[in-house]
Order: structure tokens, then C-alpha cells, then sequence
């Protein structure tokens, strides 16, 4: 497929995240409250205004849908709804569409724009479904002979986070505290992370509900669109914790989301196989065809007022187990499935070392820091640090991107002396 021309001129550069291909779906604040928007080239279509003044009905009948702010009440009209709109927007941002005049007014411009959360996250739910990642963290902590564990390549392995702590790109993380226990530690001790650390990861946002299993070809069309994410973790914190049921407050600080949720259509021309597999799946797991997508992913890290390094550069499509399999398998014991529900993928590395999507593996586990071009080096991110994930996928003359994933690391919080308050 290649390039949709658009009346907006910044959406056909070759190099914008947003062109006509793309619309994804965002939330924006302005001076009454927060508004539905799509992204087009560097512009944003200000859609609750175009609801709210009468110029685009989301659904016959439904009634406004976009005056709470979010995306959520819309996802959940399901994909008559998110097919109608997104040919009506592609028809009115087209080059040499009559509405141009008209939809000029409603554009903002995404500099001046601050993003907010897109929906509300109902539950999060993290997996661990990359196979170079899981190999790396294994054999650092079990040796190679017992890299994955037994039940790693028949199911993806996730456990339930906290949609709570889920935040747009742009907010700071604030360094956790936690109990902390280091091989010369007869006893645990709180105190800061010192192994705090990113995870490059994208989050599939499920737009339909279910109330018992799908299957994966049912699954795959739960999924509203995606987003990248950040799920930060204190590696200390976690050696100390995980035994016997896993992470807990080192994965409870915050998940960074971008702002932007590409559209499952968006990306339909970028779909790809999942890798050869060394065990057969279960039929429940199996694909009808292919389900992730070829997304090309990069990480940047930026000590406090220096340049960004990019540190680590990968691709979706290394992933083991899709988000469709992942939502299906969720699913295999009767367990419900909400709208605003956010799946992570999972770690994505790749199989060279600069494919690394943690600098937990990056580092080594800290044995091999990570020189930056400042000629600092990093084992964990330190106070100060700035991260940010980008993604998109490569058409014939344009991309379809996420926008940026950014967070800073902020220094852990002053506690009160908890004897005496």
C-alpha cells in the first residue's frame, strides 16, 4: 500500500508517524476539559467538537459518545462504529475533500497540544511472550541449560499488574522504594531502587468484552488498536520478591503508555508470521494466519540536559506469542475480558545484543554497562534519565507511528520515619 495524500500538507512527509494511513486515536486537554482527537501529519482533528457541533455522527442513533474526553465509550460501540468513522475521517482528510474549508477549524496543532490518557484502563496485564528476552533473563539467572522454564513454549506466561499506576507519555516515574536483600544482606532493608530499569514492550487495547474463551481469529478482532509501553521495573526489588509468585511492587511504579492508540486497521498491511516453533501449540492457541506485525522499535536514553543515546534498536515481530494468542489464552479459563482492558506484550528483544529491550539484558545484569555517546555508562537508569520508546511500521513512501514514549526518572520520594509518624 502506499501513500494517502491529504489536505493536511504535514501528513504526507515521508518521515511524520501520522499520515492519512494512520488516524490514531488520542485525548488532548483544552481550556473545557479534555477532547477525543485524531492525529493527522502535525495536527490534531479536534473530533469532539466535530461531534459535539453536529458536523460527524459517530453512530446512527447512539447519541453523543465523545463528550467524556476518552476513547472508552466509543470502543465499546464495537467495530461497526470504528470502521464508520475511520472511512468518514479518511473521506473528509483526503486531499481535495470538501470539508477541508470546514475542518481547517478544527485543527490543533500537536505542539501546542497536551496529551492525556486516551481511555480508561479497566485491568492491565502483563505477559512475557519474548522468546530473546525470557532466554537472556534465564540463562543470566538459571544458566542456558535452564534458560526457559517447561511450561515457557506452550503458553504465554503473564501475571495481572495495576491498571492504576498505567500514565501517558510525558509523566515522571518517581524512584521506588521497596525491600531490598543483596547476597552480603543477612536481612532485607527499604530503600530506593538502585536497579531501576525499562522494558520496550506494545500494549494491545481490547475494545470488545467477553464473557468465557475465544479464539485466537476471535481475539485478534477484540483488539481495538495499540500502543507502546514502558513497563518500568525495579530489578532488585523483584530478586527479593518474586519467589514463589512473581513480580508484585517492582512492577506496581508505573507503566508508561504512548499517547496515541494506532488503529488494528492501521497496521493490517504490516502483518507477519510468528517465528518457527520448537513445540507445537495447544489447537486453542493456534493461528489461522499471521498475527503480529512488522514494527520497527527503537529506545533512547537522555541523562538530565545531555543528548539522547539510542541504545537499543528491535522489532515486533521477534515476539513468540501474538497479543491475539495472548487475549485468547486469558480467556481459556471463563475469565471475563472488559473494554479498556491493555495487554503487554512482553519485553521485545531481538537476537543481536544491541536488540535488547531492558537494560537489564543490555547491561548483563549490570557486567557490561552501557556507554552513552556523553561517554557516561549506564548499568540502570539513574535519577535524571529520560527514556523514550519509538515504533512504526515502513509502507511504500510512509510510516505508520505511535508517536514517542517518554518518561523521566524522578528521585524516590522522602519518607517519614515510620516509628515515630
Amino acid at each position: 500500500m502506499s501513500l494517502k495524500r491529504s489536505w493536511v500538507d504535514s501528513a504526507n512527509a515521508p518521515d511524520t508517524d501520522f499520515p492519512l494511513n494512520n488516524l490514531p486515536y488520542g485525548a488532548f486537554a483544552v481550556g473545557d476539559g479534555a477532547h477525543c482527537g485524531v492525529a493527522i501529519g502535525e495536527m490534531i482533528l479536534d473530533v469532539t467538537r466535530l461531534e459535539t457541533d453536529g458536523r460527524i455522527e459517530i453512530l446512527p442513533g447512539a447519541g453523543p459518545v465523545l463528550a467524556g474526553g476518552d476513547w472508552t465509550a466509543f470502543m465499546a460501540l464495537g467495530p461497526e462504529a470504528w470502521a464508520r468513522l475511520r472511512a468518514a475521517l479518511t473521506e473528509m482528510l483526503a486531499e481535495g475533500a470538501d470539508e477541508a474549508g470546514m475542518l481547517a477549524g478544527y485543527l490543533v496543532a500537536q505542539a501546542e497540544a497536551r496529551m492525556v490518557m486516551p481511555f480508561r484502563v479497566s485491568e492491565f496485564t502483563d505477559f512475557y511472550a519474548g522468546k530473546h528476552h525470557a532466554t537472556n533473563v534465564g540463562t543470566m539467572f538459571r544458566g542456558p541449560e535452564n534458560a526457559l522454564p517447561a511450561n515457557w513454549l506452550s503458553m504465554p506466561i503473564g501475571y495481572n499488574g495495576r491498571a492504576s499506576s498505567v500514565v501517558v507519555s510525558g509523566t515522571d516515574v518517581v524512584r521506588p522504594h521497596g525491600q531490598l536483600k543483596g547476597p552480603d544482606d543477612a536481612l532485607p532493608r527499604f530503600a530506593p531502587s538502585a536497579r531501576f530499569d525499562f522494558e520496550l514492550e506494545l500494549g494491545a487495547v481490547v475494545g470488545r468484552p467477553s464473557d468465557g474463551p475465544v479464539s485466537v481469529a476471535q481475539a485478534d478482532e477484540m483488539i481495538f488498536g495499540y500502543v507502546l509501553l514502558n513497563d518500568w521495573s525495579a530489578r532488585d526489588i523483584q530478586a527479593w520478591e518474586y519467589q514463589p509468585l512473581g513480580p508484585f511492587q517492582s512492577k506496581a511504579t508505573a507503566t508508561t503508555m504512548s499517547p496515541w492508540i494506532v488503529p488494528r486497521a492501521a497496521l493490517e498491511p504490516f502483518r507477519v508470521s510468528t517465528p518457527d516453533r520448537e513445540r507445537e501449540l495447544l489447537p486453542y492457541l493456534q493461528e489461522p494466519g499471521p498475527m503480529l506485525y512488522d514494527i520497527a522499535l527503537e529506545v533512547g536514553l537522555a541523562p538530565e540536559g545531555k543528548p539522547e543515546t539510542l541504545i537499543a534498536r528491535t522489532n515486533y515481530r521477534e515476539m513468540y506469542f501474538s497479543a491475539a494468542q495472548q487475549l485468547a489464552h486469558h480467556t481459556s479459563s471463563g475469565c471475563p475480558m472488559r473494554v479498556g482492558d491493555l495487554l503487554g506484550s512482553g519485553t521485545i528483544s531481538g537476537p543481536e545484543k544491541d536488540a535488547r529491550g531492558a537494560l537489564l539484558e543490555l547491561s548483563w545484569g549490570g557486567s557490561e554497562p552501557v556507554t552513552l555517546v556523553t561517554g557516561e555508562t549506564r548499568s540502570f537508569l539513574e535519577d535524571g534519565d529520560t527514556v523514550t520508546l519509538r515504533g512504526a511500521a515502513r509502507g511504500n513512501g510512509y510510516r505508520i507511528g505511535f508517536g514517542a514514549c517518554t518518561g523521566t526518572v524522578m528521585p524516590a520520594r522522602d519518607l517519614p520515619d515510620r516509628a515515630t509518624n
